[in-house]
């Protein structure tokens, strides 16, 4: 599963950082909820999410045109108990995000 040293190395990049926080905290996110909330292009984002998924840090499920993702269900507690705790002390990080589950129209509007 996980190794520690590839999650902090995960850690260490900072689109993959604030979109782990970002999962954290939101549970399940499109990829248009993480372009809009990181100002960044579909291929980048994308990218993140695949290097993310490769080290079974997150799971995505494809829904028509985009993909929603959302923690890893096996991801060991510690790991989420880091991201957990970075949120808590560092909440500047987090960019505002309106997951699509709540507002329907950035995907719709995206496709």
């Amino acid at each position: 599963m996980c190794h520690t040293l590839t999650f902090y190395k995960a850690l260490s990049e900072p689109t993959r950082l604030t979109s782990l926080l970002l999962l954290s905290q939101h549970g399940e996110l499109c990829v248009c909820d993480l372009m809009e909330a990181l100002s960044l292009s579909q291929p980048k984002i994308s990218r993140h999410l695949a290097e993310l998924r490769k080290h079974d840090f997150v799971i995505g499920e494809r829904r028509g045109k985009w993909v929603y993702y959302r923690l890893h269900p096996a991801l060991p507690e510690w790991m989420r108990g880091v991201l957990l705790t970075t949120v808590k002390h560092n909440p500047a990080m987090l960019p505002p995000v309106e997951p699509t589950a709540l507002n329907q129209t950035c995907c719709e509007e995206k496709q």
